[in-house]
């Protein structure tokens, strides 16, 4: 029996088949692209050329020390591929993604990719997004506030902590968890998250994906190719 790393890895390598030279790439976070950014550490080592945005100061930690090279908004106008991972993907490639606290960058940077690619293990596929507690970011002031007004949404909130304290993401922000149960309507709620003052962003990430890779117990990888979604709009170089 193949164990869940196992079947992280497997995704995280076959996404790298996808990198070509020349590429600028976004790297995700979390444990399954954390496999995609050692295998694509190797083949730069072989001779590929590659330049990456990472979405976490973590994934940026571990792309330098493999010798990756990493470039900011400032030197490109857009990605070519973007490697990701999610908490949920339900059967029309919508996400939750946030697990890790890295959602707001992750979704700047997946909106600016022409590609993006998602890589899950089999067991984060759902036939409805909600099990997985939905992260939404907020600012530290009036986040009680926050919290109430997404209560009213009809999920329990929690402000997210660690070691006793509130969980700070990358921006100095805070991550409420929004117990919602099933989610039937995503794009609905997306929106009225988006209503609230004081929410940054939320872990929905819908219309985003064009490609899911699933590690499978079989020792194998499903290719799930998702419904067009709209190409980023070009800014200028």
């Amino acid at each position: 029996m193949i164990d869940l790393s196992q079947l992280k890895r497997l995704a995280g390598e076959r996404a790298v088949d996808y990198v070509q030279s020349g590429m600028a790439v976004g790297l995700g976070s979390g444990s399954t692209v954390f496999y995609a950014i050692q295998r694509l550490a190797e083949r730069v080592r072989a001779g590929l050329e590659v330049r990456c945005i990472p979405t976490s100061l973590v994934t940026e930690r571990l792309a330098r020390s493999l010798g990756l090279r990493l470039l900011d908004f400032s030197e490109v106008a857009e990605l070519d591929l973007v490697i990701d991972g999610a908490d949920e993907v339900d059967p029309n490639c919508n996400l939750v993604k946030g697990g890790g606290g890295a959602l707001l960058r992750e979704k700047v940077v997946a909106a600016a990719a022409r590609r993006v690619v998602i890589l899950v293990d089999e067991t984060k596929l759902v036939g409805r997004l909600g099990a997985f507690p939905l992260p939404v970011e907020v600012l530290p002031f009036g986040w009680q506030v926050t919290l109430r007004r997404l209560e009213r949404l009809g999920c329990r909130a929690t402000l997210r902590e660690r070691g006793g304290e509130p969980f700070l993401t990358d921006n100095g922000n805070f991550i409420i968890d929004c117990h919602f149960g099933e989610i039937s309507a995503p794009a609905e709620l997306e929106r009225e998250i988006d209503l609230i003052p004081g929410v940054v962003e939320s872990g929905l990430f819908l219309n985003l994906a064009d490609l899911v890779l699933v590690g499978r117990r079989e020792g194998i990888v499903e290719e799930i190719t998702c419904r067009a979604r709209p190409s980023p709009q070009r800014l200028p170089a």
